[in-house]
């Protein structure tokens, strides 16, 4: 799917032992003192927080890591505050990019961020112009058998409240609506009691761009920059990946 980052899918936070660990850490720490700061230190009542302590331990994040993310995030311990920062830009092959990066240094953050454009041949650009924010919430298809869902049903809820489009990649299943209706697309998945892997508002292109085989190496040496940079806690693009 073109536009949504896998990093805002637990499969991404499954790998990542193929990534630089100290990196993974990093970002998970501020995911999670970001949402704990936002609505709270309850993963009950905090369902970005949820979501967030769920990515750390699949990650196998040490309890002590999250637990004192949390508190960082509520002021229960001091720390630099964390500042959530977007940058656009045009990466190779003339792709648009949006990075959300959470940091506790914005000039590190610009820096780097600016680095990576640069050294892929790209270079920091207004590229909001062609993207929309959506709401954007994954599960995966399997639980639809172990819960004995019906596909279909399960479909017609979640148009009945406000998906404007559901897609299948691989092992996932993605539904798109506007942003007012993020909370009601939840409820229907957690009244069908799926587990939920993302429910985010996210960056999606309004037109994409395909992209040859061959150039697809390139594409990945860049976004694995990105990946790597333990500030970037997501990206959006318009290439269709």
């Amino acid at each position: 799917m073109s536009g949504h980052s896998k990093w805002s899918t637990i499969k991404r936070a499954k790998g990542a032992k193929d990534a630089k660990r100290g990196a993974v850490f990093t970002k998970l720490s501020n995911l999670i003192s970001v949402a704990a700061r936002d609505k709270g230190g309850d993963t009950e009542t905090n369902f970005s927080l949820r979501l967030a302590v769920d990515k750390a331990k699949a990650a196998n994040m040490p309890k002590d890591n999250i637990e004192r993310a949390i508190k960082k995030g509520t002021g229960e311990l001091e720390g630099d505050q964390i500042e959530e920062l977007y940058y656009e830009g045009i990466g190779p092959l003339n792709s648009q990019f949006i990075v959300k990066c959470l940091t506790d240094n914005k000039n590190r953050s610009a820096a780097n961020v600016r680095h990576i454009f640069s050294k892929y041949g790209g270079s920091l650009s207004s590229v909001n112009w062609n993207f929309e924010q959506k709401s954007v919430i994954s599960f995966e298809l399997k639980q639809l058998k172990d819960l004995h869902l019906s596909e279909d049903e399960l479909e017609l809820a979640l148009i009945d409240a406000g998906a404007e489009d559901i897609k299948k990649e691989e092992d996932l299943c993605l539904v798109f609506g506007l942003i007012s209706d993020l909370q009601n697309l939840k409820q229907v998945l957690e009244k069908n009691k799926l587990p939920i892997l993302s429910a985010e508002i996210e960056y999606l292109a309004k037109e994409e761009t395909e992209i040859s085989e061959e150039d697809r190496e390139k594409i990945g040496n860049f976004i694995e920059a990105l990946e790597e940079d333990e500030d970037v806690s997501d990206f959006y693009t318009n290439l269709k990946l």
